[in-house]
């Protein structure tokens, strides 16, 4: 039976928007819709490792950049509060360890009571700076201070003056300095002795005298003793004094504090130790050390001490919402935080203070998203995020100590624990090495998200369509699309998905088109977007990208690239191929010929022969070999030798879809006959010659016809595609309406001898029993050949 063409109703399926409400005149009277159409499946996994609390559930969302993966994520979590499954969110402080100054202490605190802490010691902190001085700078301390000074003096005073007087009596003078220093002469009546006068003396009055002397001498050396042992009760007396009234100011102004934040266990014990230091370190508020006071003033607040400054690392809002970071720059301080250094009068040093927060920091209790592509290329971050996932805490330790191994001196904060999913996009070739490459990666990303590309077509479908471009257009602020203008953007859809039957998820090329259909209204002064309006925005966008199509366009108007549309020719057909850039893909025709000579039956693929054929083309190439040879060559070989190349390629050849097209002009060369150049073929085959379903064939047919016109319309040209190619297109307006009034022709095939009849238009011929096909068809007359050749 003759094949017969496809229709014009076949080459395009209008959107008729039968699951919209007649009623229905623009997306105005649309609900937006506030999900992500089509992606349950990714939806269900993230749902799934949402809810699930074990460690390891971290999710992997897999799929093409602009899906609306983050988009699909976001919104799920904003709109189902994942934090009602009594998981608890805390504030993380950061505060002076007084013991180890060196592992500041972590305070967790109940969610949204962190500033109002640090508020709270600020305060605490300005009372005693101003009270501090007050209490002890007033009459009451200064006459109990004087008090006990007063007692140390006088008994110093009275031990000093019996001694004195005692020596006296036995006629020596004491004279003692006020650095301790003392002095003991002999008199000579109310005179001291002079050289001369005690040399005058007898012997036994100058030994007397030294005997004296010795014994006071023993006196004086225990009175010293005492009046040091004095002095030290004196200062003990008067550090209880002090601590006394210090405890007394600190007591008043910290007990509010104290039954504030009694509940608090990590609060209520920092307090008790604050209140301890305090009592150590009176000089600090009272500036009796200046270098201290230097030191501990060394910030931007001049009246806090920085000892007793609270670090707020995380606070979380007054709402308590669930955390959800994105990290569009995964650095390794940006992740897990950092301390930074400051310098006073020519020193760097650094505190807890210092200590700032993370992405990591900020998710804890919630989610944190990132670009798994953006966290392998930084170095160090992905071995951190597996460690503080394997360990569930958040270490924070310095990078450059990590990395340089040096013995720098740093802080080690103490560990905060860390409850937190980490969700990672990227797509599949990622996915796959990490699983390959990393053992760890299974155990930690438990679950896949896989996004699809497309989904089914149908009324339903393409009812959520309508409210997905809602949506856009709701959320960008952009004009109402009308009934017509919202069925060609899902017509758009479905060329984008290269599927009658399916809808592209490629939710980025749907915003940007309506974004710029937008201001192509706009400045029309438009008050809707119409179908003209996408038109023109669709045509804007190829005009953009499409400078290699008018080159390549170009070269058949000049002539440089040799194709024939009109006429006949052995051993050449014209095949279909698609050219690709970064942000566009178009088709066109190129020549493939085919010359015989007596051989040994092998197909030569010169395109193989000069390294410019791919593994797929070249697999092609056997495949169509085999079929030849399971053809003609079963009872003996096939004594020629065929060479088969692409005329006029020089950047590279592969993929099988030129396979059917190259058994054509195989054929052709074989058995003489000619094939039309008016028609073009694609698609691959199997070794029984049965059609297989090729990429790119709206573009392959919209070259072929572009080049038609180029070098002249006549009502026999066409394209022969596979049948299972047939659901793929969405052809442009132009051909559509060509096809209706006869003066194009697409013909779907499901096997490579349908092609060779359109081509030669004679029949192929069925094998006989005898294994010989009648005379007068192409296989037979390629037979009688071979046969004769044979002989």
């Amino acid at each position: 039976m003759p094949l017969t063409p496809l229709t014009s109703d076949k080459l395009y399926r209008i959107a008729a928007l039968n699951g919209l409400s007649d009623a229905c005149k623009s997306t105005k009277y649309l609900t937006p819709l506030d999900e992500i159409v089509g992606q349950e499946r990714a939806q269900h996994a993230v749902e799934f490792a949402m809810s699930i609390k074990e460690k390891g559930y971290n999710i992997y969302a897999i799929g093409r950049n602009g899906l609306g993966k983050r988009t699909m994520v976001m919104r799920y979590l904003n709109r189902h509060e994942p934090n009602g499954n009594s998981h608890t969110l805390y504030d993380w402080c950061y505060v002076s360890n007084f013991g180890d100054t060196r592992c500041p202490k972590v305070l967790k605190l109940p969610a949204g009571e962190g500033c109002s802490f640090k508020k709270d010691i600020e305060n605490l902190m300005k009372r005693l700076v101003k009270a501090f001085p007050l209490a002890f700078d007033n009459e009451l301390y200064y006459s109990r201070a004087e008090k006990l000074k007063a007692e140390l003096t006088s008994k110093q005073e009275a031990t000093l003056k019996s001694l004195t007087q005692s020596a006296e009596e036995r006629g020596i003078s004491v004279s003692i300095t006020n650095q301790g220093d003392y002095q003991l002469v002999a008199m000579n009546g109310k005179e001291p002795h002079t050289e001369a006068s005690f040399a005058a003396l007898s012997a036994d009055e100058q030994l007397a005298f030294e005997n004296t002397i010795n014994a006071l001498e023993a006196e004086l050396r225990g009175i010293v003793r005492k009046l040091t042992e004095w002095e030290e009760q004196y200062s003990e007396k008067q550090q209880k004094l002090d601590e006394n009234i210090a405890q007394e100011v600190v007591g008043h102004c910290i007990k509010d504090l104290q039954v504030k934040y009694k509940k608090v266990a990590d609060v209520k014990a920092y307090l008790a130790d604050m209140y301890a230091d305090i009592l150590d370190h009176i000089d600090i508020f009272l500036e009796e050390n200046e270098e201290q006071v230097a030191l501990a003033y060394a910030s931007l607040d001049k009246k806090m001490p920085r000892r007793y400054q609270v670090n707020v690392l995380v606070h979380q809002s007054d709402e308590c919402k669930f955390p959800i970071e994105v990290e569009e720059s995964p650095s390794y301080h940006s992740i897990f935080g950092y301390i930074e250094n400051a310098t006073y009068k020519g020193t760097v040093f650094t505190d807890f203070s210092l200590i700032r927060a993370g992405s990591l920091h900020r998710a804890n209790g919630g989610v944190l998203m990132m670009d798994a592509v953006k966290v392998l290329e930084r170095p160090y971050v992905w071995d951190g995020l597996k460690r503080a996932l394997r360990a569930q805490k958040l270490n924070l330790s310095s990078l450059e100590r990590e990395v340089t191994l040096s013995g720098t001196i740093s802080l080690e904060p103490e560990a905060i624990p860390l409850n937190v999913k980490i969700i990672l996009f990227g797509d599949y070739q990622t996915y796959q090495l990490l699983q390959h490459y990393d053992p760890e990666f299974k155990e930690l990303f438990r679950v896949t998200a896989d996004f699809e590309d497309d989904m089914p077509r149908n009324d339903t479908s393409e009812e959520h369509y309508a409210r997905f471009i809602a949506s856009i257009v709701h959320d960008n602020d952009m004009l109402h699309c009308d009934r017509k203008a919202i069925a060609r953007i899902i017509e758009y859809s479905s060329r984008q998905a290269d599927d009658q039957n399916k809808l592209s998820l490629h939710s980025a090329d749907i915003a940007n088109l309506l974004r710029e259909t937008n201001y192509v209204a706009r400045a029309s002064n438009a008050t809707m977007i119409r179908s003209s309006h996408v038109e023109q925005a669709m045509l804007n966008q190829e005009l953009r990208v499409s400078r290699l199509k008018d080159h390549v366009m170009q070269s058949f108007v000049t002539g440089t690239t040799l194709l024939d549309v009109d006429s006949q020719a052995v051993g050449q057909v014209n095949a279909l191929s698609v050219i690709a850039t970064s942000d566009y893909q178009f088709g066109a025709p190129s020549r493939i010929t085919a010359t015989t000579a007596y051989g040994s039956g092998e197909v030569f693929d010169i395109e193989r022969s000069a390294e410019l054929g791919g593994n797929i083309h070249s697999k092609g190439v056997m495949i169509l070999s085999a079929y030849l040879a399971s053809v003609f060559g079963k009872t003996a070989k096939i004594p020629l030798t065929t060479h088969l190349t692409f005329e006029q390629s020089y950047g590279g050849v592969d993929g099988d879809s030129a396979s059917m097209a190259e058994v054509c002009a195989i054929i052709s060369a074989f058995s003489g006959l000619p094939l039309r150049q008016d028609i073009a073929i694609t698609g691959s085959m199997n070794q029984f010659g049965e059609t297989q379903p090729i990429g790119g064939v709206n573009q392959k047919i919209e070259g072929f016809f572009d080049v038609c016109g180029i070098k002249g319309r006549t009502s026999g040209q066409g394209v022969i595609i596979p049948e299972s190619n047939v659901h793929n297109l969405m052809l442009r307006k132009d051909i559509v309406e060509a096809v209706e009034k006869g003066e194009f022709t697409i013909w779907a095939i499901n096997h490579v001898s349908q092609a060779i009849e359109i081509f030669t238009g004679n029949a192929v011929g069925v094998e006989a029993e005898q294994g010989f096909y009648p005379s007068n068809t192409v296989f037979g007359v390629v037979q009688s050949k071979l046969n004769a050749l044979r002989r």
